[in-house]
């Protein structure tokens, strides 16, 4: 049996973070949660084999890093990382940017969000493996 996968999700919805781990964390995969990208990247040095980064983060009366700001610096870090991007906005400007940047995929937040989420993490891992 292979080693589990290191996963970080990164989302500053609490019922998105809770959703992912409860569905993805087990046998194959654990998955460590952030609220917010900084968190994030002070644990980079944990070497995870996926980050699945939000688009958008809002905190209250603080700034905080955006997702594509999050992403130029996890590519910054280390290229080899792939990253899923979730949003709940499909805006075709804002997918194409994601993509000519390297993202690996978008996954829109939406009903379908476990089972998209699903199939952009096994694409990853069967293109890694």
């Amino acid at each position: 049996m292979s080693k589990k996968k290191l996963v970080f999700v990164v989302d500053d919805d609490s019922f998105i973070l809770n959703l992912v781990q409860k569905r993805f964390d087990g046998d194959e995969m654990s998955i460590i949660t952030f609220s917010y990208g900084e968190e994030c990247l002070k644990q980079l040095f944990r070497n995870p084999e996926l980050i699945i980064l939000d688009y958008l983060f809002y905190k209250k009366d603080e700034e905080v890093i955006g997702g594509m700001e999050i992403f130029t610096r996890i590519m910054e870090y280390n290229k080899d990382i792939p990253v899923i991007m979730l949003s709940g906005q499909d805006k075709g400007d804002v997918v194409l940017e994601l993509a000519r940047k390297g993202i690996e995929d978008y996954v829109i937040k939406d009903e379908s969000l476990i089972d998209n989420l699903k199939i952009a993490i096994e694409d990853v891992f069967s293109k890694n493996d």
